[in-house]
């Protein structure tokens, strides 16, 4: 049994404070192996019975990346019209992705058709599965993090766009688009509470008892 003092749970804290979603990257490549090391990580993670139903796509291709950012600014432009008056206005000004600067791709989507696992734990509940996924990009986040490296998703995509533009099995679900890379500054406040888009809540808001 490995035991973590408090020195460590400490720092585990600090580093759950500090992770961000970067939209602001250095162009610096990062180290040879950086993006793989990531995803072994990802792998680490809980998955609903064993299925590991995450399936990662590393997007080193320049066309592919362009109609990505293609994609990205198309969509955005739709989101500001749902928009009006100063919340448009704060909208546009809005930094929501870093494609264009940051180094690494990384697409991750949910194999919901793969038969590993058995179907354990799906019957009731067949979302565990992009649940799953989602805890190993959580477990990334972090990890990339404690590396110094920033990662952002960028959600304002269409899906079924990026499943023509990777060129993967339509049973993968879309999970995320993510932009890894060295961020331009760290601060332990999210750029949207910076902005003055929201604001981040205490827990208690969020907790009952029963």
């Amino acid at each position: 049994m490995v035991e973590f003092d408090d020195t460590f749970r400490r720092q585990l804290h600090e580093l759950f404070v500090w992770r961000r979603d970067v939209r602001r990257f250095r162009t610096t490549a990062l180290p040879d192996g950086a993006v793989e090391r990531l995803i072994e990580t990802a792998c680490l993670s809980p998955s609903v019975g064993l299925s590991q139903p995450w399936r990662f796509v590393i997007v080193d291709d320049v066309e592919r990346r362009r109609a990505v950012i293609d994609d990205f600014k198309s969509c955005n432009a739709d989101a500001l019209n749902c928009y009006s008056g100063d919340r448009a206005a704060r909208y546009a000004t809005l930094k929501l992705s870093g494609l264009e600067q940051a180094p690494a791709h990384l697409a991750v989507f949910a194999d919901k058709a793969s038969d590993t696992g058995h179907g354990l734990g799906r019957a009731t509940m067949p979302e565990t599965t992009e649940y799953s996924v989602v805890a190993g990009i959580t477990a990334m986040w972090l990890a990339a993090r404690a590396e110094g490296i920033g990662l952002g998703w960028v959600s304002i995509l269409t899906p079924d766009r990026m499943h023509t533009i990777l060129d993967v099995p339509q049973a993968w679900k879309f999970i995320a688009y993510l932009c890894i890379g060295y961020p331009e500054a760290e601060c332990e406040q999210p750029e949207l509470e910076r902005a003055k888009w929201e604001h981040r809540r205490s827990s208690q808001e969020f907790t009952l008892r029963r």
